[in-house]
């Protein structure tokens, strides 16, 4: 599992700009957003915290040039078009599935 994990998630992040905005974005999301809920702090800091978070790791694929994992999600599941895969990874989504939907 995490083999498989690893396989899909270092192609998607070689952009050292990215691998900086997820090393703050995901903390901030799934560390920050639970422990202000916890900690009794107003509700719009979790919510600071999430959003902030979220748009940080979305920021980092834009400049990737690749789809957030949650959007290839949904896309994938809408039958849409997306990019699993920045232009410079050597990846490809067809190693994975038997239709490969990248645009390229």
């Amino acid at each position: 599992m995490i083999r498989r994990f690893l396989k899909n998630y270092i192609p998607r992040h070689r952009n050292r700009f990215n691998q900086i905005l997820h090393l703050i974005g995901v903390p901030l999301t799934f560390v920050g957003t639970p422990w202000c809920m916890i900690s009794g702090t107003a509700w719009y800091w979790a919510a600071a915290c999430f959003f902030i978070g979220y748009g940080l790791q979305f920021a980092g694929h834009a400049v990737e040039g690749n789809d957030a994992g949650e959007a290839v999600f949904v896309k994938k599941m809408l039958g849409m078009p997306y990019t699993e895969y920045g232009p410079h990874s050597n990846s490809s989504s067809a190693s994975d599935c038997s239709v490969d939907t990248t645009q390229g």
